[in-house]
């Protein structure tokens, strides 16, 4: 059910990924919408089934670093932030609270830059 939810709530999924891009544009971060099957980079197997994703991402001067979040239905009406990667098991914050999710990815980005090092 939360699946379907998700599929049909693109709408929803997009103005949140929205607020998040802009959340974290003060952190430095820049964002890629991947909000349609046709603009990832590569072939997408199933259009049908796309949910939309933001690349979140900040450049270095070798390689950049960054993670894909997704935005999705959770139990309760409600929506939430998640590491698309993992999944259900990346989830991040509600949607509700995009400060937190702000944070969330900040953390998790930073950790992937500066391993050991503890935010």
């Amino acid at each position: 059910m939360l699946r379907l939810r998700t599929h049909l709530g693109r709408s929803t999924a997009v103005r949140y990924l929205d607020t998040l891009s802009a959340a974290l544009k003060p952190l430095g971060y820049r964002a890629i919408r991947l909000y349609r099957p046709e603009e990832f980079p590569v072939p997408v197997a199933l259009p049908a089934l796309w949910e939309p994703f933001l690349w979140v991402y900040v450049p270095g001067p070798h390689s950049h670093v960054g993670t894909v979040v997704s935005a999705r239905a959770v139990s309760g009406g409600m929506w939430a932030y998640h590491e698309a990667q993992r999944g259900r098991f990346g989830y991040l914050s509600p949607c509700g609270d995009v400060k937190a999710a702000a944070d969330q990815t900040d953390k998790l980005l930073k950790h992937r830059m500066f391993p050991g090092n503890a935010w």
